[in-house]
């Protein structure tokens, strides 16, 4: 792991600093349960993964969501983020490339984040879990600026970008003494992760780098096919994903709310996408679509779509 991290992102981690996992989501709620405190303010992106406002107000805390805006490219933006930040602000979570816009922050995004972080003595909880899916730029992790290490989680995972989705196999890096309550916690509710799950691990960090530029290249043609396609589709406005492998397309102009739409598809079509308002509220108006599939099945439901939302005219039915 720390040879990985060392080659991917030019930062020096030690064993004590990282946590391994099953999977994603224990440390998201298990790092929140250990730093935050009922009435702590916790800024999110919405819309993002559900699990980060679910788990804050499970905690006690206060959920605060962050726009992500189509104009700005659903990056984070800096100025909307100053002005979210009170004396209860305790972390701000990121998560580059995004789920589910496929957005990716700049490295000036994360120059002017962890400045933010360190003058307002704030914490970072850093989502990067499809730190490999990036396509016209390096990946960039808030861990690279100075004074970062010392006040962030950051949450990797092998299920995106090494393709072991069901391994459940996940991890954190953080401060070793917030290491060590951590890995308590993890040991009394989840004991372990499984060990033919971690040498599968070890494999990929080690000897993967080759399959997973492959699979890079494959997501980027159908990324390009996909945006070629969803052109043509009138009453679609897209913005082209730089990472992940989501599109979030604009779908306000038919007259339906975004789960309406989505449920439309899929009744009429058998075409499955999610709603934007499954990450948040800010969601509206947008549908998430993976193009984590071939080219063959994609060009179909594409097809299909089409089709559909000839019939439904805009405006809505």
């Amino acid at each position: 792991m720390c040879v990985y991290l060392r080659r991917t992102r030019g930062i020096e981690v030690f064993p004590e600093e990282v946590v391994i996992t099953p999977g994603a989501k224990p440390v998201i709620f298990l790092s929140f349960l250990l730093l935050l405190e009922e009435g702590d303010e916790v800024i999110y992106p919405d819309p993002g993964f559900p699990a980060y406002r679910s788990i804050v107000e499970f905690i006690g805390a206060q959920a605060v969501p962050l726009r992500l805006r189509e104009e700005n490219d659903f990056r984070i933006d800096i100025d909307e983020l100053k002005s979210l930040i009170t004396s209860k602000t305790k972390m701000i979570v990121i998560n580059s490339p995004h789920n589910p816009t496929g957005s990716v922050l700049t490295k000036e995004d994360m120059e002017a984040i962890a400045r933010l972080a360190r003058e307002e003595d704030l914490l970072v909880f850093t989502d990067e879990v499809y730190s490999e899916i990036v396509y016209d730029q390096e990946h960039v992790s808030i861990l690279q600026f100075p004074g970062m290490k010392e006040r962030t989680v950051m949450l990797d995972a092998f299920s995106k970008s090494f393709a072991m989705t069901g391994w459940r196999l996940g991890y954190a890096v953080l401060p070793e003494e917030w290491a060590k309550p951590l890995s308590l916690l993890v040991t009394n509710s989840n004991s372990c992760t499984c060990t033919f799950t971690q040498i599968a691990g070890v494999e990929a960090l080690l000897n993967g780098e080759e399959s997973v530029r492959a699979m890079v290249r494959e997501f980027r043609r159908r990324r390009e096919f996909m945006e070629k396609r969803m052109a043509q589709i009138e009453g679609i406005k897209i913005a082209k994903p730089q990472g992940a492998f989501y599109f979030f397309p604009n779908i306000a102009s038919f007259g339906l709310s975004s789960k309406e739409l989505a449920d439309y598809l899929l009744e009429e079509s058998g075409v499955a996408v999610l709603p934007g308002t499954a990450f948040g509220g800010y969601g509206e108006g947008y549908l998430r679509i993976s193009f984590a599939n071939s080219l063959e099945k994609l060009a179909r439901a594409m097809d299909k779509m089409e089709e559909t939302l000839s019939k439904l005219g805009r405006g809505g039915k």
